[in-house]
């Protein structure tokens, strides 16, 4: 598991998670992941800074910055794929979250 690494879980209404978690934490049972959601599906004010749009395999996805939370590693599953591309987007909105900057 490596920090900024998708998973799809298909049973739950938001199915794409982003691990945000530091890598050297990987003993924990754990890891702090970040919900994605089609932006076709979204409703409600545009936050950019909270909630930025993430371009994923040439789909649009908003970043739910505000419903981060921890799961067990045993129900992600294994990696879909990583968006450490968008790593300062990520980064900047968690920022917002905790710091108000």
């Amino acid at each position: 598991m490596a920090r900024f690494d998708l998973y799809r879980v298909p049973a739950w209404p938001i199915p794409l998670l982003v691990d945000v978690q530091a890598d050297f934490l990987t003993s924990l049972s754990s890891r702090v992941v970040i919900p994605l959601q089609s932006l076709a599906e979204t409703s409600g004010p545009e936050l950019p800074r909270l909630t930025p749009t993430l371009v994923i395999e040439d789909k649009p996805y908003r970043l739910l910055v505000s419903e981060i939370g921890a799961q067990p590693v045993r129900w992600l599953g294994q990696p879909v794929g990583n968006v450490g591309q968008h790593r300062d987007t990520i980064t900047a909105a968690m920022d917002f979250l905790f710091q108000g900057f």
